[in-house]
This record gives C-alpha cells, structure tokens and sequence, in this order.
C-alpha cells in the first residue's frame, strides 16, 4: 500500500454516487481481544467453519467463525524472523493449498532481513498433523525471496488461482516513481504479480512455472514466474469465484488510485502512466504508451482528508445481499469510504459509495459463505462484517443472471449435508444430478422446469459413502459440473 498504515495527509477526491444507508459494516467476533494491526483474513476452503486473521508483526490466529465466538489460537507465531519495523513491512499474505486438508502446506508472504537489506520471502508450512489449529514453526520452506531496495511497496498478497497455481504480488520495490524502473524491467520481479506451480518442481526450482505463463522458456532473460507487469504496489487482489477474473488495487503516486482486472502477460503502465494518466513529472510527454493496459477504474488522490490509498477487496457472490450481487467491494485506507463497483466488461462502470468509515481499511477477507469482511487497521484492530437487506423484498432483476451459473457447494467437504446454488437466466428445463467418480448417477436432486431466477438446494449424503463426486446442471442446453467431497 502507499504510505500505508503511515501518515494519512496525501489524499484525493471522489464523489460517487452514494447507495441506501441500507449497507453497514457490523463489528463482528466482539467477544475477542482486538487484534494488533490486521492485514488479512482468510479461510482454508476445508468444510470447517474457521478463520484465520494475518497480523502484521508475524503472528498468525484462527479461530471459529461465529459471532459468539470468544477464543482464539495462535495458529503460527513468526515474529522471530518478520520485520518488526516499518509502515509496510512484515507478514502480509497467507494462502491454504487448494486441496488442503489433503495436503497439509499452507504458503505466506513475508518481509525479513536479508544479506544486509529487506528481502521479502514466500514460504510454505506444514499444519501440525495432530491438531489443526497449529502449524509447525520449523517446517518452513523458502519457495521464492527477492531483495527490496527499500521499505515500502512490497505487495505482500499471495492467493491460489481457480486453476491450482500460486499467485503472488510483489511491489515495484519502494521509494516514489519507482526510481529503477523495476515495474516495466522483466528480469526483475518487482513490480509485477507472479503464478508458479506448487504441486512440481523444476530443476533447481521448489516450485515449476506453468507452460501457459507469458515468458516461460522465453530465452531472453524474463523471470519465466511473471504474470502481469507494470504494477506499482497491488494491495490485495481476489479472483471472482463464478467469472475466474482476476481483480487488483493498485495504490498510486501522487495522483490516481486504480482498480484492474490482470490478463496474463498484461502490461498495466507503471512507471510510464498512473491510473488512466500518463505519471506526471516521469512521462509527461506521455509517450511509449502503446500497448499498456488500461484500469477498469480509477480514481484522484488529490485532497485530504478523502481517497489515498486503495485497499483491493472482493467480488460479492454471497447469497445474504442479492442486490450486491457481481459487485467488486473495495475500499480506501486514508479516507476509510468502502465503494460496490459495477462492471461486466462492456458498458462504462458505475462507483457507487456504501460506507464511510472511522478507520484504516487494510484488507478485506471472505468466508466459506461468501460473506465479505474487512479488517481495520485503525479503529480497535477489529473485523467487521458487510451487511444490507437480506433475501427475499429485492428485485427480480437482481436475481437473473446473463447466463447459468453453478456455485461452489458450501460446506465443502462436507458430512453429511451441503447446500448447492445456481442461477439460470430464462425458463427452461432444470436437472441438477449427482455422480459418483465412476460416472454412475448417485441421485437426482432436480428434474423440473424453472423460471429465471437464483435457487438453493439442500444436499444430503447421509446414505452415501465418503469420496469425490460430481454435481450437473443442465439447463438451456447448457451444462456445468463440478466436483465435491463426502468426508465421514
């Protein structure tokens, strides 16, 4: 982040057009202590209903997700090797393998000393074998480091992609205007997100980089682990469960605060523009500007005490606010205001405000539902949770999709019960059937015609045996299948 969780005095103006004070974020879990300087929340996509918030100094808890909650365990306590200095460093990015619990690692981004200067690390760690909710310390295996030439601007956000590879962000390296061009240099790491395997390994490598990344055995000298370039500092990115798209905030200069959705081997401007404007005082005659791509938003960050610093956040794909639904929530650290933008890929966006906030905004998380949260650095070191009218008096429109869409089932893994969604955009003939691994159906769950809408169905596999299987759609001619697991 930009001068994140330090002085708050460069700022901007924005005057979207605000929604309904229908939308709130609710402090959530107030029967645990605060926490000291969150900068991330997740969960283990493992059919438990936990949590885990990342604070900064390198202390990782977790603990039930419920709002009675009134305990927490320290899952992984690293504050013997992360930076205990600076506005911008330390533990910032936690990740669980995609098929975890099946495999037991988990991944974390952090800032630590070097050969005599800041290095920012990715590692991976095993969870304890007899319990859960406790990772082994000295299980740590350094994946990936590079040298940072100065304190700020590391990135820090580490997530799995929907086709299982790691992906990373790393800042352009610090200072201001990115003074050795790291952003637009592809031997260096800096200034770009990254996508590497982790379930192989190449030679030399602890990881192997995916044949289909932009630079792989290119010959040239790129860092075959580039994704995307051009970046300045992305301060959180998310990919949309149902699209696959990949979102990022990217914290300015001095001037704008962009939002972008990342295509592999995109170029997204930094140092030679800012947002949609060529960088004052680096590239004012805005040249070589060809072929970089531009932000699907982007905002000023010209007057305190508004916008300064933005803070990536989530697609809404939850069920509890249907007139969310397909928005990106996002926010901003300095002026803490939270925003639903609007954008399918054609028509211009639309930024609408939903809240103005007391506190620094430094992350927003998710949970097994698709509940949105965000972490408030200032204000208590509390977690909040977005909340708005719930289902049922909303729009019909709000409901109907372009086209189907089959949601991950939720618990998943789950015993016995699990709970399916989808959406259909028209009319038409439903079948909705479960198969085992062998291809043989187990039941059929819907077999009807349906009117355009979202509906949710109750699972239960309480006569069948544990394993994988696999859950249809068929609708329109149209059909989607995705798998899930029985655990007893």
């Amino acid at each position: 982040m930009k001068r994140m969780l330090l002085s708050a005095a460069v700022t901007g103006t924005l005057i979207p057009s605000l929604l309904s004070a229908q939308y709130s974020w609710q402090m959530q879990f107030p029967s645990l202590p605060a926490f000291s300087n969150p900068v991330e929340l997740v969960h283990a996509y493992d059919g438990t209903n936990r949590l885990f918030v990342v604070q900064q100094r390198g202390i990782i808890y977790v603990f039930e997700n419920d709002p009675t909650v009134s305990s927490r365990k320290i899952f992984l306590n690293l504050s013997d090797r992360v930076s205990q200095s600076g506005g911008e460093t330390g533990l910032l990015g936690l990740a669980f393998h995609p098929s975890y619990p099946d495999t037991p690692y988990f991944y974390v981004n952090y800032t630590g000393s070097g050969s005599g200067s800041l290095r920012s690390y990715i590692a991976r760690y095993r969870v304890s074998p007899s319990d859960p909710d406790s990772a082994l310390h000295d299980s740590e295996e350094v994946l990936l480091w590079v040298d940072q030439p100065y304190s700020n601007h590391n990135g820090g956000k580490i997530a799995f992609g929907p086709e299982g590879y790691l992906y990373i962000g790393l800042g352009d390296g610090g200072s201001g205007n990115d003074p050795g061009n790291r952003a637009q240099n592809r031997t260096t790491i800096l200034g770009k997100i990254l996508r590497i395997n982790m379930d192989s390994a190449d030679a030399g490598l602890s990881y192997s980089i995916p044949p289909t990344n932009p630079y792989y055995k290119n010959g040239t000298g790129f860092r075959e682990e580039i994704y995307a370039y051009g970046l300045r500092n992305p301060w959180k990115f998310s990919f949309d469960e149902l699209t696959r798209t990949l979102w990022a905030g990217d914290v300015g200069q001095d001037t704008r605060e962009e939002i972008d959705t990342i295509t592999n081997g995109g170029n997204y401007g930094w140092r030679l523009m800012e947002g949609n404007i060529c960088t004052p005082g680096v590239n004012s005659s805005c040249s070589d500007t060809a072929g970089l791509l531009r932000p699907v938003f982007d905002y000023p960050n010209l007057n305190p005490p508004l916008e300064g610093s933005i803070t990536g956040g989530y697609v809404y794909r939850g069920s509890v606010i249907p007139s969310l639904y397909g928005k990106y929530i996002y926010g901003d650290y300095v002026s803490g205001r939270t925003f639903a933008l609007t954008y399918e890929g054609v028509a211009s966006p639309v930024n609408a405000q939903l809240s103005d906030e007391s506190y620094g905004i430094s992350s927003f998380g998710v949970d097994p539902g698709g509940n949105i949260y965000l972490c408030s650095y200032g204000g208590g070191g509390r977690i909040y949770k977005l909340t708005g009218p719930q289902t049922g008096v909303v729009e019909r429109s709000e409901f109907i999709p372009a086209a189907i869409e089959l949601m991950q089932n939720y618990p998943n893994p789950f015993n016995p019960k699990t709970e399916i969604r989808y959406r259909i955009p028209e009319v038409s003939t439903v079948s909705l059937t479960v198969y085992d691994m062998l291809g043989r159906e187990s039941l059929t769950l819907v077999d009807e015609i349906k009117e355009a809408g979202a509906y949710s169905v109750d699972f239960n596999a309480s006569r069948l045996p544990s394993g994988v299987y696999y859950y249809r759609l068929q609708s329109g001619g149209t059909t989607i299948t995705k798998k899930m697991t029985v655990m007893k």
